[in-house]
């Protein structure tokens, strides 16, 4: 009887977790699509749907894009925006956000802040992350939000496992084990992720016709880096950060990196790379934190006329196109995503790296390889941590019931006050 049991809890589970999944995919679908789409009787999707409904998860929305049809008008499901809320956390070169985000992903409210991260003590980096996300806690208990689930995404190598930052070229502190410290504070689940893998997630969900199978999203902005998805799956390699492009050698001995080593493809292609370029400064100089303004100054000169401008961000083009030559010569070439504050004069990198690109092993079947502009990095890295943690949210707790995981009458409580 005990087996019986589980087997049937663990069928009722799975089944709430479709219904979930398919709500979740297609926005507002009707009934009768989510049966389609699951493939679940139309009979168990009333039984599901109105059990989510009342549990404050799932609601019904009159006029969502359901498609009408004979007979019956047919009644759109959504998720219920004040279910639960989640949080994201974004540390990057010398910034810091944090966002709360509601049950389906919409931004509820955030806080972004400049502080000098290649100088701060390991110590005071910490605090600083621990303090905006309990100012960030805090605004979601007035506002009777139920936060389930901190995503911390950071520049540089991370450990999902460990939860930790092993590395990054914005601080000279390592190892530091930011999920322990925000759970001991707070006792809410955190993860930590590389921030180019979440902009690969975001993508997924924004444009999943181009961006689902096998595609590359490479950040081109004060860094250079990769979120890499492959056959449906984000590639993270052994620990979370296994797509570490902008560190790839593009020449052995060359321009000075972030990172202390010389000859990274970010030491030709990043923003202070590009800048120390046009200035006629030594590949050895120390990199610079080139702002916004500066680059489109540079930028603009570029397209002016040939002068050093233009050859600097030639130089970075042909950095970026033999890199995912070689890329391409290993995994087949793929859909790119260019991301970042770099996107924008990418006009200018572009022809250099097709040509470069061309002239590899990678790039013989260029057909198959195609550029597409997302220039808001925070806004795709946020979202995709949003989303990773909110698909876990649906499998693990809302599939279970909000009573099962301990949190009886939350989302009828955060959806009245939505």
């Amino acid at each position: 009887m005990v087996t019986a049991g589980m087997r049937h809890d663990d069928l009722r589970r799975r089944n709430r977790a479709m219904v979930i999944a398919a709500v979740r995919r297609s926005d507002q679908p009707s009934r009768t699509e989510i049966a389609a789409i699951t493939g679940l009787s139309h009979s168990t999707i009333s039984t599901i749907s109105s059990d989510l409904i009342a549990e404050g998860i799932l609601t019904e929305s009159r006029g969502g894009p359901a498609a009408p049809k004979r007979g019956r008008p047919q009644v759109a499901i959504r998720l219920a925006p004040g279910a639960v809320a989640v949080m994201t956390v974004v540390l990057s070169l010398n910034a810091l956000s944090a966002a709360l985000m509601d049950y389906r992903g919409a931004l509820i409210s955030e806080e972004s802040r400049k502080l000098d991260t290649t100088r701060l003590t390991r110590a005071a980096l910490v605090a600083d992350c621990v303090e905006m996300v309990r100012r960030r806690l805090d605004t979601a208990a007035r506002a009777g939000r139920h936060v389930l689930r901190i995503a911390f995404a950071v520049q540089g190598v991370t450990d999902a496992k460990a939860r930790a930052l092993l590395w990054s070229p914005i601080t000279p502190h390592s190892e530091i084990a930011l999920a322990d410290v925000l759970e001991q504070a707070f006792a809410v689940p955190v993860t930590v992720e590389n921030d180019c893998n979440m902009m690969a997630e975001a993508l997924r969900w924004r444009h999943p016709q181009r961006y689902r199978d096998n595609f590359v999203a490479v950040l081109l902005s004060r860094g250079i880096g990769m979120g890499l998805v492959l056959n449906g799956e984000l590639f993270s390699g052994t620990q979370s950060s296994g797509s570490e492009f902008g560190h790839m050698i593009h020449r052995p001995g060359g321009a000075l990196c972030r990172c202390g080593r010389r000859g990274c493809v970010e030491a030709y292609a990043g923003s202070y790379a590009i800048w120390r370029s046009a200035r006629g400064i030594a590949e050895t100089a120390p990199p610079a934190d080139v702002d916004d303004a500066e680059m489109a100054a540079l930028a603009a000169a570029a397209r002016a006329g040939a002068g050093p401008e233009r050859a600097a961000f030639a130089k970075a083009g042909e950095a970026l196109g033999y890199a995912l030559g070689s890329l391409f010569a290993l995994i087949d070439p793929a859909p790119v995503a260019i991301v970042g504050d770099g996107a924008g004069a990418f006009d200018l990198v572009e022809p250099a790296l097709c040509a470069a690109l061309a002239r590899t092993a990678g790039g013989q079947h260029s057909a198959a390889i195609s550029f597409g502009i997302a220039a808001d990095e925070l806004a795709l890295i946020r979202e995709g941590s949003a989303m990773r943690a909110l698909t876990f949210v649906d499998r693990e707790i809302m599939a279970r019931g909000l009573q099962a995981a301990g949190m009886a009458g939350a989302g009828r409580q955060s959806s009245r006050m939505a």
